[in-house]
């Protein structure tokens, strides 16, 4: 993988889960951190999620949300959709040899 110097970090049991409001209807989510990790390319962190609960068992098929987000200090995180092409690839690229290096191990 090119981007060799990326900093991944896999979320803290205690620090693994996210809230997300639903704008239109007020529900609140909660999501588990898959991975986390920061592109020094691009100063840009991103992180992947799936909903909690999902993948309690390995043969449960999970989706995985990913996003680009900014530590606003304290608790929120504030998550921007991933726009181009080349960051999806890079994204998935990431998330596909950490699944990899995990089932080898």
């Amino acid at each position: 993988m090119a981007d060799s110097d990326l900093k991944i970090r896999k979320p803290a049991e205690d620090d693994n889960r996210i809230i997300i409001p639903d704008q239109e209807t007020g529900d609140e989510h909660l999501f588990e951190k898959v991975l986390e990790f920061d592109n020094p390319q691009t100063g840009h962190s991103y992180v992947l999620i799936a909903p909690e609960g999902t993948g309690e068992s390995d043969e449960d098929e999970v989706e995985v949300h990913a996003f680009r987000y900014e530590d606003t200090g304290g608790e929120d995180l504030s998550l921007f959709p991933i726009e181009t092409e080349e960051e999806w690839d890079m994204v998935q690229e990431v998330f596909n040899t950490i699944q990899d290096l995990d089932e080898e191990q």
